[in-house]
């Protein structure tokens, strides 16, 4: 269960979120306009950001989870993969996701690689193992952030806009993942694809003049979306299906 209570976010003195209270006690995906406070949101989930208010995963404050501990309940996918070597490899990249479990300063363990190496598998990647991150493609890209993130074995996984300039096959094959990934873990997906976050099948929190909405599937329907986004809605676009 994750809980936001009374959480305001600014950033120079621009106010961003409002007072937001809010109750996730499953999966959830996240939309909004632009701007709109949606990845602002994920990262005070994650700590990633101060605010005031406070925040609690299974009744614990954020704040006094040690950075591993969180590290374990929490994995983190952003939009974009920033790396500092370009010459790591795809398998020394996502064996960093076992970095919170272990428990010295050696070398990662068999048991590390060996979840490396069914998380690679499990996502069809096994093959980019020894590719520099550098060389991937972005659907690549967002793949090893998935087999990163599933490395962690955390509860949690929170998704940044996936699918952001992926063409319509990459999407499709990202948004099956997502879905699949509800099986064994409380997925939070951001993103601005209405087809993709109606695939996901979820609840949905809508973000919206400094607030947060909470939707079940009546979100969907073609004259609530023309009334959120102010425009109209004729397709979805993508079928994932």
């Amino acid at each position: 269960m994750i809980k936001l209570k009374n959480i305001t976010c600014a950033f120079d003195k621009k106010i961003v979120l409002d007072e937001v209270c809010i109750n996730i006690d499953s999966h959830l995906t996240v939309l909004g306009a632009n701007g709109a406070g949606k990845s602002t949101l994920a990262k005070i989930i994650c700590g990633l950001i101060s605010c005031e208010g406070e925040v609690e995963i299974n009744e614990k404050k954020i704040s006094e989870y040690s950075l591993k501990k969180r590290a374990q309940l929490l994995s983190y996918i952003p939009a974009k993969l920033e790396v500092y070597d370009s010459f790591i490899s795809v398998e020394e990249f996502v064996l960093l996701g076992r970095f919170s479990h272990k428990t010295s300063l050696f070398d990662y363990s068999s048991k590390d690689k060996k979840i490396v190496k069914e998380c690679l598998e499990f996502l069809h990647i096994q093959d980019l193992a020894s590719h520099s991150v550098d060389s991937l493609s972005s659907g690549e890209t967002q793949l090893v952030l998935i087999a990163q993130a599933l490395t962690q074995q955390s509860e949690i996984i929170i998704l940044d806009e996936p699918t952001a300039n992926l063409d319509p096959k990459n999407s499709k094959i990202i948004a099956q993942h997502i879905k699949g990934l509800k099986e064994y873990h409380q997925v939070i997906l951001i993103t601005h694809d209405i087809a993709l976050a109606s695939f996901v099948d979820t609840p949905v929190a809508f973000v919206k003049e400094k607030k947060v909405h909470l939707y079940g599937k009546e979100f969907f329907e073609k004259e609530k979306l023309q009334e959120l986004y102010d425009v109209s809605f004729e397709k979805f676009g993508v079928k994932y299906d």
